[in-house]
């Protein structure tokens, strides 16, 4: 599976940048769970969040690696029931002024569950970290 969604912004790139390295940005990009910074280690920062989803509560764990271009990659240590991989990224592109934004998400999830099952809640999922960024971003 694979989700993409991108938006525009009217701060410049490197601001953007700037922005969503810092710690407390992070957590904010969940805004549905209870999120942590547990770790921060050179350009590597662990989140833990605390979510419920389908009725049960869970732990997930989380990698964001700074890049030196200003992107983020992200992943998912999947030790539950769904997730076989689930990755990420988020990129900055310079245009005109402002900035363009891309978030991506690709994940393969476990035999036993389709895909088409969990689409609709990593699309929510994506949407809602698209837009706790985009308010980031614009304040």
């Amino acid at each position: 599976m694979q989700l993409e969604k991108q938006f525009d912004v009217n701060r410049p790139r490197d601001a953007a940048v700037e922005l969503v390295a810092r710690e407390e940005t992070l957590p904010a990009l969940f805004p549905q769970a209870k999120t942590e910074v547990v770790a921060r280690e050179g350009d590597r920062s662990t989140l833990r969040a605390h979510y419920r989803a389908l009725g049960r509560e869970g732990t997930a764990t989380f990698h964001f690696d700074f890049l030196p271009d200003g992107g983020v990659r992200f992943e998912k240590l999947c030790d539950g029931r769904v997730w076989r991989e689930l990755q990420g990224a988020v990129s900055f592109e310079k245009r005109g002024k402002g900035t363009r934004v891309r978030i991506e998400l690709k994940g393969r999830t476990k035999a036993l569950v389709p895909e088409l099952a969990i689409r609709g809640a990593m699309q929510e999922q994506m949407d809602e970290m698209a837009l706790a960024l985009r308010e980031i971003l614009e304040t």
